[in-house]
């Protein structure tokens, strides 16, 4: 069985059960990759009938072409503006760079991410977090920008969320033998969502609580795919 990356333990407990979390480590994915030619590669032959493979939504995203450098990105007035009010943490820049926020711009539309925004501004006037990202949706949440542990080349890229990420998963459950589950993840160390996968709610609900202390790491550990295994 795999080791654990830095910080992270190898073994986690839900509702009395034991699973465990194998980082599966690979090279950079690049725009213009197979993910196809990934999941073989580096996770076929790692997993086992009962398993779930999870993968992280950014190298589902880079193989789909939805990563931009941010030279290619030209923020609007409105994004510099907006970009402003965001709220940085050292897990992920969200949309608090003029870049991040002109493709949320570009992806949401300008009028829920301006809604999004004069809600957030009342609401967390009272002390709520979490209006803008619950009114703006899934794909303002699922954009990612560069951070200073962000593996190049995307300490210099915008990456966006996937297309189709249910479709994604129900392919490489086929893919790797139609054993074992598979989920898209958005995991971080704050939190995290479950993009699609071959789970219904209720497992869905349990890999979120599995995957709680991101096993993956947030940095330079190469890990953009898992297995988790009960044992």
């Amino acid at each position: 069985m795999s080791q654990a990356n830095d910080g992270k333990a190898l073994e986690t407990s839900v509702d009395g059960k034991q699973y465990a979390r194998i980082p599966l480590r690979t090279r950079v994915v690049m725009p213009g990759d197979d993910l196809d030619a990934i999941i073989t590669e580096y996770a076929s032959a790692a997993v086992e009938p009962g398993d779930l493979l999870f993968v992280t939504e950014k190298i589902v995203a880079i193989t789909q072409g939805r990563s931009f450098r941010l030279d290619e990105i030209k923020p609007r007035k409105l994004a510099l503006f907006l970009s402003k009010y965001v709220t940085r943490t050292p897990y992920g820049i969200g949309l608090g760079m003029p870049e991040t926020m002109e493709m949320a711009l570009r992806e949401c539309g300008t009028s829920r991410i301006l809604f999004a925004s004069a809600v957030a501004a009342v609401t967390k006037a009272f002390g709520r977090k979490g209006d803008f990202y619950r009114i703006a949706g899934d794909k303002a949440r699922a954009i990612d920008g560069p951070t200073k542990n962000t593996i190049p080349p995307y300490n210099e890229a915008v990456v966006l969320g996937p297309t189709d990420p249910a479709g994604v998963s129900a392919h490489l459950k086929q893919l790797i033998g139609g054993t074992a589950e598979v989920a898209v993840v958005d995991i971080n160390d704050l939190g995290g969502n479950i993009l699609g996968s071959t789970l219904d709610k209720a497992g869905e609900q349990r890999l979120l609580q599995v995957l709680g202390d991101n096993p993956l790491g947030q940095g330079h550990q190469s890990t953009p795919l898992g297995i988790v295994r009960e044992v």
